[in-house]
């Protein structure tokens, strides 16, 4: 994420001892927990009267750079918007050790979602505006 964009919603994630496996480190399966907890406070902070279940993830890639481990305390969580389609938004997320390190990095793609329905629906022009303000 370059210094030129617009500055990501980050939230801070302690680690627990739960969250490691038989390596010692944080299980792969626990960024995915810990990077939807970064798109909620993602939403929460763009789209306060939003509640998150307006959109469903659709899809997600990771690509794992460092190894956490419970000393590491705690993540920050990144995230921001990549792109933005009819219903679809694609953010770009990242959970980072302390030192400024990317521990693991990747993109999901949400679809705006009619709870009703229970079907896609088009992104709403005051979902757009705020979701284009924090476009990378």
């Amino acid at each position: 994420m370059a210094s030129h964009e617009p500055a990501p919603v980050r939230a801070e994630l302690p680690l627990r001892h739960r969250d490691l496996d038989a390596l010692g480190h944080v299980n792969q399966a626990v960024f995915h927990e810990l990077l939807e907890e970064v798109r909620a406070a993602f939403f929460r902070a763009t789209l306060p009267d939003l509640p998150f279940t307006g959109y469903v993830l659709a899809h997600v890639e990771l690509d794992y750079r460092r190894e956490v481990r419970i000393e590491d305390r705690y993540l920050i969580g990144e995230c921001r918007v990549a792109s933005l389609g009819r219903s679809r938004v694609e953010l770009e997320n990242r959970l980072v050790l302390a030192d400024g390190n990317v521990a693991v990095e990747g993109r999901a793609v949400l679809v705006a979602w009619d709870e009703k329905t229970r079907r896609s629906r088009e992104l709403t022009e005051n979902e757009r505006k705020a979701l284009l303000s924090r476009q990378a």
